[in-house]
C-alpha cells in the first residue's frame, strides 16, 4: 500500500492489525468488546534522528515490518478511511519476524 505521507525524524506509519471477529470457539465479538490492537505493519518511515554530530542514525525498522507496540501509543489519524498510527520508533516493542 503505497501512502502519501512521510513521517519526520525517528516516527513511523503503522497500520493496525485488527483482531479476529470471531474468536475460536465461534463467538462474534462486537465491536466495543474488541481491544485495542497492539500489533500493526509499517508503512513509512522517517529518516532517523540526528546525533550530535548531525549524521543521521538509521531507524532499526523498515516498511513492510510487522511490529508489537503499546496499547494506547502514537497519534491516531484517519486517511483513505482506514485509521493508521504515527509513532516514535521508541514507541515499538519489537519487530514480529
Amino acid at each position: 500500500m503505497s501512502i502519501s505521507i512521510k513521517p519526520l525524524g525517528n516516527r513511523v506509519v503503522v497500520e493496525p492489525i485488527e483482531q479476529e471477529e470471531v474468536t475460536s470457539g465461534g463467538i462474534v465479538l462486537p465491536e466495543t468488546a474488541k481491544e485495542k490492537p497492539q500489533k500493526g505493519k509499517v508503512l513509512a518511515t522517517g529518516p532517523g534522528d540526528r546525533d550530535d554530530d548531525g549524521k543521521r542514525i538509521p531507524l532499526d525498522v523498515k516498511e513492510g515490518d510487522t511490529v508489537l507496540f503499546a496499547k494506547y501509543s502514537g497519534t491516531e489519524i484517519k486517511m483513505d478511511g482506514k485509521k493508521l498510527l504515527i509513532m516514535r520508533e521508541s514507541d515499538l516493542l519489537a519487530i514480529v519476524e
